[in-house]
């Protein structure tokens, strides 16, 4: 397989959880906490929404559950469904519930710091899971290397572009998501090096809101007269967002854009012809690394990591796993589906049997 799936031996816990399932639902597994594997206590997992990606309820809640189960350790995992209120609440209830670990992907930065730091007051360790808490407390960070996955997105379009002079629009992430910040960070530092590209606006976009954004590039594309030739869109349904209004004006497949996540309609869009790129993250290396930090938490022991993040706002560095993203064209979209992430049935269904064939995805 290609690098990056390769990267998962190094991360993965499927030699570490090596125990039979056993059974129970997300709120409160059934599976003895101490029936072999020694680790006591449970673990409580907080996601953040299912609105910015679907990739929560249909990847990382199986997958961590999966893992928690083979270990016979108990676990809880709720979805916060992007209210800060109700991430709070989950977090209080779970504390109460005698969560002994705790992993979160915090809604922004001062929420997800609050329920840390509740935590650390009663002898609670925590995980930040895919975005780092600025100004928190978290014993370990683990997500891809937001910066690399900026730089996919940047060396994505600057592909598709070709190097010839253009005028490039930025649409970025929600402004509460350190990630956000990262990705952008990321790009411009590939795209502001090539003297042929001029940035000629530039926006984040509230809540990793659709609708919102396809408001601001509509704003956008009319300030410009249409003098648009490529889009960085941070993720594939801001890219989509992106393309619809392309779309209404006939310029769709005509100006590049780009994505994130690897998501059925991305891939899609990239398959018509009307989206450049997107990046894919191969969240099973992502939720194997949270589920063996937690568990070597629960046995007292000390996490593996392989480098540290940032904290710039509690000017700390956080011991993390970070892991690389994989830039996806047309050219190697097969290893998605290969991976699994993404079904073949769904992926080439209808009028895109044809051009999955083309793409080499039998």
């Amino acid at each position: 397989m290609r690098k990056g799936i390769l990267g998962l031996g190094a991360v993965s816990v499927a030699a570490a959880l090596t125990l039979a399932a056993c059974g129970g639902d997300d709120g409160g597994s059934k599976g003895s906490a101490s029936s072999g594997s020694g680790a006591k206590g449970k673990i409580g997992v907080i996601l953040p929404d299912t609105k910015s990606s679907a990739r929560y309820e249909s990847f990382d809640r199986p997958f961590l559950k999966q893992s928690f189960d083979a270990a016979g350790v108990q676990s809880d995992i709720q979805n916060a469904e992007g209210s800060t209120q109700r991430f709070q609440t989950i977090a209080d209830q779970m504390l109460t519930n005698g969560v002994t670990v705790l992993i979160v992907d915090g809604l922004d930065s001062n929420s997800a710091a609050a329920v840390q730091r509740k935590a650390q007051a009663q002898g609670v360790k925590t995980i930040d899971y895919d975005r780092l808490t600025l100004g928190g407390v978290s014993d370990y960070y683990v997500s891809f290397d937001n910066t690399k996955v900026g730089e996919e997105l940047g060396k994505g379009l600057d592909k598709c572009l070709g190097g010839k002079p253009s005028n490039i629009a930025y649409l970025n992430g929600a402004p509460t998501d350190n990630n956000a910040t990262l990705f952008a960070k990321g790009a411009h530092s590939v795209l502001d090096a090539k003297t042929a590209y001029k940035k000629v606006a530039e926006q984040a976009v509230p809540d990793w809101d659709n609708q919102q954004a396809a408001t601001i590039f509509e704003q956008m594309w009319t300030a410009k007269g249409g003098k648009i030739d490529g889009v960085l869109a941070a993720n594939d349904g801001v890219g989509n967002a992106a393309i619809s209004i392309l779309k209404k004006n006939d310029q769709a497949g005509k100006v590049p854009v780009t994505g994130q996540d690897a998501t059925v309609q991305g891939l899609q869009n990239i398959l018509d012809g009307t989206q450049c790129m997107t990046v894919y993250k191969p969240i099973k290396q992502e939720t194997d690394a949270a589920a063996k930090l937690a568990i070597a938490l629960l046995k007292g022991q000390k996490g593996e990591t392989n480098g540290t993040a940032d904290d710039t706002t509690g000017k700390r560095q956080v011991p993390s796993v970070l892991l690389t993203p994989i830039g996806v064209t047309k050219e190697n979209m097969k290893v998605v589906v290969d991976d699994g992430f993404v079904k073949k049935d769904e992926l080439c269904k209808g009028a895109y049997a044809a051009k999955c064939q083309a793409a080499g995805i039998q």
